[in-house]
C-alpha cells in the first residue's frame, strides 16, 4: 500500500474561494489597468489580505528556460510595475540577457489574480540608491555580503556575514555614511499588457485583460 496520498486525495474538499467573494463589473473599470490595480490594491488591504503587494516575478534564463520567484512590488505608476534586486542575483543576471518579464498576483482570499507581461527597464544610479537606503539594516547587509543564491556551508557562515557588514555599520560614523551598493537596481516591468481575473463560485470566472496600443489602452473580455 502506498503510504503517500495522491494530490487529488490529499486537497479534496479543501476550499479554493471563500463562498462570498467581491464584486467586478468590467463594464465599469477605468481606462487605465495602474488605476483598476490601485482599486483592487486598496480593496486588498482593506480585506486585510496577507502581503498584497507580494508578486511572483517571472523571467528566463540564457537557454530560454522560466524561472520565478516572489518579491515586493515597490511601486506602481503609468510608468510600470516596479520591483528591486541585486543585479549579482540570478534574476538581475536574467534581466540583462532578456530585459523582460511576466508578473503574477494573486488574493485566494478575494478570489482575485493580476497577471502583467511587459519589458523591463532598470533604474538610475540615484533611484537605486534611495531605495537601497530604506532597506532594512540586515537586508542590505545580505546585499553587500554578494553571495545570493551561491551555495551556503551553514548558518553560522550566514549569520558571520550579516554580522560583519552590520559591525561595518555601526563603525561608520552615522547613517548617511553607511555604503550603498553597486548592484542594488530598481526593475521597472513597462506592462504592455495587464489581465485582470475575478474567481465566480459557478466557476464562471471573469478575465479582462488590457493590452497596450501605444497612445492608451484597449480592453478585452477573455473566456476564462
Amino acid at each position: 500500500m502506498n503510504d503517500h496520498q495522491s494530490l487529488r486525495d490529499l486537497v479534496h474538499g479543501v476550499a479554493v474561494f471563500p463562498d462570498e467573494l467581491p464584486h467586478f463589473d468590467p463594464a465599469a473599470v477605468p481606462d487605465s489597468p495602474v488605476h483598476l490595480f490601485h482599486e483592487w490594491l486598496a480593496a486588498a488591504v482593506d480585506a486585510a489580505v496577507m502581503a498584497p503587494h507580494s508578486v511572483t516575478v517571472a523571467t528566463v534564463d540564457r537557454d530560454g528556460l522560466p524561472d520565478a520567484r516572489v518579491v515586493i512590488l515597490k511601486d506602481v505608476t503609468e510608468q510600470g510595475f516596479s520591483f528591486a534586486s541585486s543585479s549579482d542575483s540570478p534574476k538581475g543576471r536574467q534581466l540583462q540577457g532578456s530585459p523582460a518579464a511576466a508578473l503574477a498576483l494573486f488574493w485566494p482570499t478575494m478570489g482575485r489574480q493580476i497577471r502583467i507581461r511587459g519589458k523591463v527597464r532598470p533604474a538610475g544610479v540615484e533611484e537605486n540608491d534611495a531605495d537601497f537606503r530604506r532597506r532594512h539594516p540586515v537586508a542590505r547587509a545580505l546585499v553587500l555580503a554578494g553571495e545570493q543564491s551561491s551555495r551556503l556551508r551553514d548558518r553560522e557562515e550566514l549569520d558571520a556575514a550579516v554580522a560583519a557588514q552590520l559591525d561595518r555599520f555601526d563603525a561608520l560614523d552615522g547613517e548617511a555614511a553607511a555604503p550603498g551598493s553597486a548592484t542594488w537596481t530598481v526593475y521597472t516591468v513597462v506592462p504592455d499588457t495587464v489581465e485582470f481575473w475575478q474567481a465566480d463560485p459557478e466557476r464562471r470566472h471573469l478575465r479582462l485583460r488590457y493590452a497596450s496600443d501605444g497612445d492608451g489602452w484597449s480592453r478585452a473580455l477573455l473566456w476564462p
